[in-house]
């Protein structure tokens, strides 16, 4: 059985990621993210999974995470991210060159010892492909 109070704690400290991802300070991802981290298989630890952040905010200047849905447990969150941005160049090998686009982010977090320890993540590229059509 989850202890209903962690799950309380989770969702809450989810969005205290999100705010301190808005506010690019990186030097708190610590707080929020394992020293062993691992995004979609790939191992990169905190300082990895920074400067992947930090490489979408430079590809993605206005770059915001807004979670539309979250779902939390005591070792988990599912989200649902929403994007409404301008990407500088390419994004995802797509052209955006500077065009306002929307699209959304589906991730799972495995949470271990309170932190980010595992990131299953998904962009919706069509969403983004289809726009850049119109």
């Amino acid at each position: 059985m989850n202890d209903l109070s962690q799950v309380g704690t989770t969702a809450s400290m989810y969005e205290a990621y999100i705010a301190c991802l808005n506010a690019r300070s990186w030097s708190q991802l610590g707080e929020f993210v394992a020293a062993d981290v691992v995004h979609n298989g790939r191992p990169l630890g905190v300082d990895g999974y920074r400067a992947m952040l930090e490489e979408n905010c430079r590809d993605i200047p206005d770059l915001q995470f807004n979670a539309d849905l979250v779902v939390a447990n005591d070792g988990h969150v599912a989200c649902r991210l929403r994007f409404d941005c301008t990407p500088v160049q390419d994004f995802l090998g797509v052209p955006v060159n500077g065009r306002r686009v929307v699209f959304h982010e589906h991730a799972i977090y495995t949470l271990k010892d309170g932190k980010i320890a595992e990131v299953f993540s998904i962009i919706d590229k069509a969403a983004i492909e289809a726009q850049l059509r119109s």
